[in-house]
């Protein structure tokens, strides 16, 4: 947080170029008249070789920086990533400084947010990784205190129950109904 940013300094959001949050972050916090906000979320995603875990910006797109308008517009929007200070027409609205102090605290402050998946008994996950890659299953119980996890999945034609590492399953993106005939 630079502490040089002046009175006349107001809160705007603005709009980056695809994926390059950071970056324009990372420039903009170089110039000790602007104070930058990035909220970010780190969360887990499957792929190909497993779950891998994420960090992406918690609006995609959107960071907040803290300037005088009327002096530093023309330097933050020549900012590498940046692409635009939000605006409607000659209008430049403001974000209020409460608005983003809410957002810190609800947010971890400046450090990144760790979401991390509580499955939940009756979820229909994906297994990633290992001898069941993709095969779907039904969590039927979550163990405390550790990282592992009961499910049932239909393997060679019958149901089976076992347990496997939760940081080898995903949240099915579409439940289903009805999975195995369970409702």
């Amino acid at each position: 947080m630079n502490l040089a940013v002046e009175t006349s300094a107001q809160w705007f959001c603005l709009r980056s170029l695809p994926k390059h949050e950071h970056i324009a972050a990372a420039q903009l916090a170089e110039e000790p008249d602007i104070e930058v906000y990035l909220p970010r979320i780190r969360f887990r995603r499957p792929t190909r070789q497993g779950p891998r875990w994420f960090t992406e910006a918690l609006f995609p797109g959107y960071l907040f920086a803290r300037f005088d308008l009327s002096a530093s517009l023309r330097k933050v929007k020549s900012a590498r990533g940046v692409r635009d200070v939000v605006h409607f027409g000659d209008r430049w609205p403001t974000v209020p400084g409460e608005a983003i102090e809410s957002l810190r605290t609800a947010v971890s402050g400046d450090h990144i947010q760790v979401i991390h998946e509580e499955l939940q008994a009756g979820e229909v996950v994906h297994i990633v990784g290992g001898a069941f890659h993709g095969l779907p299953a039904v969590v039927t119980r979550a163990m405390n205190g550790q990282e592992r996890v009961s499910v049932l999945l239909e393997f060679l034609g019958t149901l089976t129950s076992m347990e496997v590492s939760s940081t080898t399953l995903i949240r099915q993106a579409e439940p289903r109904a009805g999975v195995f005939g369970l409702q």
